[in-house]
């Protein structure tokens, strides 16, 4: 009797395991958004922006539109939902200005809810000890967890022992695994090979190779911690198709990762892209654009649900408390770094009648901007040296905004800063890019512009430079490298003459640019296999081995150097304009409306435009092409 009871309820145990229903599927809802670049108040123009009532303005973004739209999204019933960020969350406005003693745009984002964020490149323009103090000033304040997993320390310099401090402080860490509703999630950061590319004050540290760093997270969180769900928060991105890139090559190349939140070029993913398994999304950038990916979890296995992509515009009401928050920065702002300047935030610089936007050709802003570093330059040392700067150069991935005419056409301080907002001292703490003065050939000219016609079209947009000082013309037809017809030097007032680029000209040009450029002028050399290589020089011709060396000094006759900020000089060149219209505010030229004429593409099979100042790579071309020619005929006799 006994025998038979067990045995049937042997019976029934494996009945229960044979027709049990599958555990119900339970949803993960992932929000998510990139390259913030500290966009906290929305844009185009920031005085537009009234975050707190609907339908009366077109600005884009705000963090308080954002909170609104995370609040709404986490009330909707997921079983979990997770808020994450791809990195460059640092680096685009006045805000920045401030980050290293008060951490605003982690703070905020913890109180809007984010539980983790990624380092993108811009998080290192402020060097490893500037990074540092952003960590420290936001945990003391409260911020997400930070997270990025492929960061190498030198243990020959100790210019990031602060960074690394932080890191052994638990500030950020390769990854992290939360448990939420049954959910075992890990999160873990990357930067991405071109990110890496980009970060040359990332200095001494490193970044490891993303794919290895990738494959031991997914054995470490898939294989060892058993997580239910691997995200990976990636600042390497997608290219201009949307459909390649190196996350893309990621999810290929390393299976076992569930989500990857991409950031870094800026891409607006309204789809998910499924590669082998692994959803990649990414939301733009500058707070314009959250993504929401819901997920759905049955039996062990992730599938993609639904997906949104919400536009952060005027039909969202703001988070009152956070907008509250915001202001209290622009006050910080205004105390800390505008004031001696007699400046503030919204004050009104100059007024526009026509937008002023950066593109790939002959643009009304890369040529504002451009003129302001030749003006700025002359204003602080041509009292000094007597000589005038003949040439500024500007690069598109230094350009970070375009200035727009808005309701009132009035351009303010905020507005103004956030087209050129990038950058750190060399010899002082203050922020942003010092510009520097140096000197070149008339062929090193030519080669600074071969970086237009040919380092760009296969790097990016980030390479296309702006001019002032010349007008050049390019032929696309011509070899790579050799592609600048010809140069003529000058500007509008005097006008312009035909710039001699042959290597027996030896008259030496004064040129401007901002540091981050002008360091880039002398590695350009070694992507070209040395046929760009370019020797900045001071006025006597004698090379320069240190470009800090060259920073223009705003006041020699103090102790130290008072560097020249671009930020700055671009903001008082704005102002200088004249009142052309009487209501006491300068305005920006009419001039500057229309393109002029300073970079004019060319393409052209005539021999005088193939030939015309023609270098060593057009010859070599045309010797390798005649021999062969010349082997054809042979072949045919």
């Amino acid at each position: 009797m006994q025998e038979r009871f067990f045995r049937i309820i042997g019976i029934a145990i494996v009945m229960c395991f044979v027709i049990a229903p599958a555990l119900p599927a339970r949803t993960l809802r992932i929000i998510h958004t990139n390259d913030l670049h500290s966009h906290l108040l929305g844009f185009g123009p920031e005085i537009d922006y009234d975050p707190l009532t609907k339908g009366n303005d077109a600005t884009k973004g705000g963090i308080a539109r954002i909170a609104s739209i995370i609040k709404d999204a986490k009330k909707d019933g997921s079983d979990c939902v997770i808020v994450l960020d791809a990195g460059d969350f640092m680096m685009g406005t006045l805000f920045h200005m401030i980050s290293r003693e008060e951490a605003y745009e982690l703070r905020i984002m913890k109180e809007v809810g984010y539980d983790a964020v990624g380092f993108g490149n811009h998080e290192f323009d402020l060097k490893p000890e500037g990074l540092a103090r952003i960590l420290r000033a936001g945990s003391e304040k409260g911020m997400p967890y930070v997270v990025c997993a492929n960061i190498e320390f030198s243990a020959a310099d100790e210019a990031d022992d602060t960074l690394m401090k932080a890191f052994e402080d638990g500030l950020f860490t390769p990854y992290i695994i939360l448990e939420r509703a049954g959910f075992k999630i890990g999160i873990f950061g990357l930067i991405g090979k071109d990110a890496a590319e980009v970060s040359p004050f990332a200095k001494p540290l490193t970044f490891s190779n993303p794919m290895n760093t990738a494959q031991a997270m997914v054995d470490k969180l898939k294989k060892e911690e058993k997580v239910d769900v691997l995200i990976c928060l990636s600042h390497s991105g997608l290219n201009e198709d949307l459909k390649t890139g190196e996350d893309v090559d990621l999810a290929r190349k390393v299976p076992g990762i569930d989500v990857i939140i991409s950031g870094h070029t800026h891409s607006l993913l309204k789809a998910p892209l499924d590669e082998k398994g692994t959803i990649i999304v990414q939301a733009g950038g500058y707070g314009t654009h959250v993504g929401i990916l819901d997920l759905s979890y049955e039996d062990g296995k992730l599938s993609p649900k639904k997906y949104t992509m919400v536009e952060v515009n005027d039909t969202i009401e703001g988070d009152a408390r956070i907008q509250q928050m915001v202001e209290q920065a622009e006050e910080v702002v205004n105390k800390q770094v505008l004031a001696d300047r007699g400046w503030s935030f919204f004050k009104v610089l100059a007024q526009t009648r026509f937008n002023l936007t950066c593109a790939e050709w002959d643009s009304n802003l890369g040529n504002i901007i451009a003129d302001s570093i030749r003006w700025s330059i002359d204003k602080a040392e041509y009292k000094k040296t007597g000589r005038k700067t003949d040439v500024a150069f500007e690069s598109n991935g230094v350009i970070r905004d375009d200035i727009v005419k808005g309701k009132t056409g009035n351009l303010t301080v905020s507005d103004c800063f956030r087209a050129i907002p990038l950058g750190v001292g060399m010899h002082e703490d203050a922020l942003g890019y010092p510009l520097v003065s140096l000197y070149l050939y008339g062929h090193e000219i030519k080669k600074t512009l071969e970086v237009l016609t040919s380092v760009y079209p296969l790097k990016g947009s980030d390479y296309y430079l702006q001019v002032s000082g010349l007008k050049f013309r390019y032929n696309p037809n011509r070899m790579i490298f050799d592609r600048v017809v010809d140069i003529q030097i000058g500007d509008d007032e005097k006008g312009y003459k035909e710039l001699n680029v042959s290597e027996t000209n030896r008259k030496l040009y004064k040129v401007g640019g901002n540091i981050y450029n002008t360091t880039f002028l002398k590695l350009i050399g070694n992507f070209t296999w040395h046929i760009l290589d370019i020797v900045p020089k001071d006025a006597k011709g004698k090379p320069i081995e240190d470009l800090r060396d060259a920073i223009v000094d705003t006041d020699p006759h103090r102790p130290g150097i008072q560097e020249l900020k671009q930020w700055s000089g671009f903001l008082e060149y704005m102002n200088s304009f004249k009142d052309t219209d009487g209501d006491g505010i300068g305005d920006v030229p009419l001039v500057y409306q229309l393109p002029q004429g300073r970079i004019v593409e060319q393409r052209s099979w005539n021999p005088a435009l193939l030939y015309k100042n023609a270098t060593g790579p057009t010859w070599a071309a045309t010797g390798i092409g005649a021999f062969i020619l010349a082997g054809i005929l042979i072949l045919m006799l």
